[in-house]
């Protein structure tokens, strides 16, 4: 079976640092792109940012760029995503996802990822 699994969320001060982790396991991790999603209540949950499956590619939403940093550890099956200089608006529940195939310079759609975390809240206040 697939499984992610978040954690690292807690509560932040704005300007301060948190990161998550997002452990895997039940498939080939280094074959699938990483997305970092958030999501507040009433909203869509959206990607802010992504790693691909060799660490060689990057992509991140510009409401997060030069502030989160995602990164990974094949070896360890592990995916990551070093957030700093945290704002209140920052303050979601995050969920790290696994996709194959998709590549591009925006945001994907949840739908695109099959396999999901539980999800880990960040608060900054």
């Amino acid at each position: 079976d697939v499984h992610l699994v978040e954690s690292g969320g807690g509560l932040a001060q704005p300007g301060g640092s948190l990161r998550l982790s997002c452990r895997a396991s039940g498939f080939t991790f280094k074959d699938y792109h990483i997305g970092w999603f958030r999501q507040t209540p009433g909203k869509e949950r959206e990607e802010v940012a992504r790693i691909s499956g060799r660490a060689g590619s990057s992509w991140y939403d510009d409401s997060v760029k030069g502030r989160f940093t995602a990164s990974r550890d094949n070896t360890a099956n592990t995916a990551y995503l070093q957030m700093t200089n945290l704002k209140p608006a920052d303050t979601a529940i995050y969920y790290c996802a696994a996709q194959e195939n998709r590549w591009t310079e925006s945001p994907l759609w949840p739908h695109e990822y099959p396999h999901w975390g539980q999800g880990t809240q960040v608060t900054v206040s």
